[in-house]
């Protein structure tokens, strides 16, 4: 399947099951699993995995095009379907021949839902405090602490789980990160109560906890410092495609509210005609626009396997600090209609505000920029 292809899929999939469902999924409080099995049907989970290990192997603009299609539905559905095809990329690209052949066919058959658990309930943009530790044992290490805040941890069995290897410098920091492989299926994994969390129930955040987890030497993704220099690199992708996704609701808002002022009339004339709601809405197309372009860029680096820290920070930043404002104008265009189920602008303003914590936060974003200032910006016209 060609890109072009699988992004008529990705919005055939929208219209058919996520447009007319999402509302549901969110009152019903848990996360759609029927959904996410029929996507893997669709083929949606082998996005990014090599031909060779099951998979399409389409590039990240393709990623990026399929994240802003897709959560014109609905972001935190989207958010979970991306994040498990995410870890089938991974491991059929970094993993070891038992992984390629065991885990890469369940997880886009959607047998099996995996997830990236890096965040704790005391540690999340600061990445480097976790406090979840491998110490080495006898043919692997025991892993022990607790992982909250992970997309699809309400349903995933299999987990990239980043822990601080002790190796007895207390100053190591990032360089002791190292990522394993944990199976929730075996001894010393908990789960924990998914959250409850608001406007974005689809993308079933949770955590769990570790009690001497014993993980193989074979499946350690990477040892100390690799695994923080992995999940960095990966991090970088993350904020492309959540400015991606905070496009996506955006377009959706407008298109709606366009829609609306075309097809309701005050004072002898469509809402569009007057000035006022024409030129906010006006406003909310440019932006949008600037978040597309903004994240276009960040994404050719990456396809490009170029530096892209300061560009991915620069999109997130600028599409999770807008968004919210954008989709607000347009409510306001739609007036108390726009409040409606129906709409669901209600869902894309609760998905902005969670698109602004994920993957490091519009202050963190602020700091990744401003460390590059020097190098980026004071020589260029010396």
């Amino acid at each position: 399947m060609n890109a072009s292809e699988f992004l008529e899929v990705a919005a055939q999939f929208r219209r058919e099951v996520i447009k007319p469902n999402a509302a549901s999924w969110e009152a019903a409080k848990c996360q759609p699993v029927g959904a996410l099995r029929q996507a893997a049907d669709a083929g949606l989970f082998k996005l990014e995995t090599p031909p060779e290990a099951g998979g399409f192997g389409l590039s990240f603009l393709t990623k990026l095009a399929v994240c802003e299609e897709m959560s014109r539905g609905d972001m935190a559905f989207t958010f979970a379907l991306i994040n498990t095809q995410n870890v089938a990329s991974k491991l059929a690209t970094g993993g070891n021949a038992r992984h390629i052949a065991d885990y890469v066919p369940r997880i886009l058959a959607g047998d099996l839902f995996a997830a990236t658990a890096l965040s704790e309930p005391g540690a999340g943009s600061d990445f480097a405090g976790i406090t979840t530790q491998a110490v080495k044992v006898d043919g692997g290490w025991e892993l022990t602490g607790e992982k909250g805040w992970i997309t699809n941890g309400e349903i995933a069995e299999l987990f990239v789980t980043y822990a601080k290897c002790d190796r007895g410098d207390p100053d190591a920091g990032w360089r002791d990160v190292g990522s394993f492989l944990v199976d929730a299926t075996k001894p010393g994994f908990s789960r924990v109560e998914p959250y409850a969390l608001a406007g974005g129930h689809a993308i079933g955040a949770g955590g769990f906890k570790l009690d001497r987890f014993f993980v193989a030497d074979a499946d350690v993704l990477g040892g100390p410092g690799d695994g923080f220099k992995s999940a960095m690199s990966g991090v970088n992708g993350a904020r492309v495609y959540v400015a991606a996704m905070c496009a996506g609701i955006v377009a959706d808002a407008l298109e709606k509210a366009v829609r609306y002022g075309a097809s309701r009339s005050t004072f002898g004339k469509p809402l569009l005609e007057h000035q006022g709601l024409k030129w906010s809405l006006a406003n909310v197309a440019t932006e949008l626009e600037a978040m597309r372009a903004l994240t276009h860029a960040a994404g050719v680096l990456i396809d490009a396997g170029e530096d892209a820290v300061t560009p991915a920070a620069q999109a997130k930043k600028f599409a999770t600090e807008r968004a919210v404002p954008l989709i607000e104008t347009c409510l306001q265009a739609m007036g108390a209609n726009g409040l409606r189920d129906e709409y669901g602008l209600g869902r894309h303003l609760i998905s902005a505000k969670i698109l602004g914590y994920t993957d490091g936060s519009i202050e963190m974003m602020n700091e990744r920029i401003g460390a590059a200032l020097t190098k980026e910006y004071s020589s260029r016209g010396a």
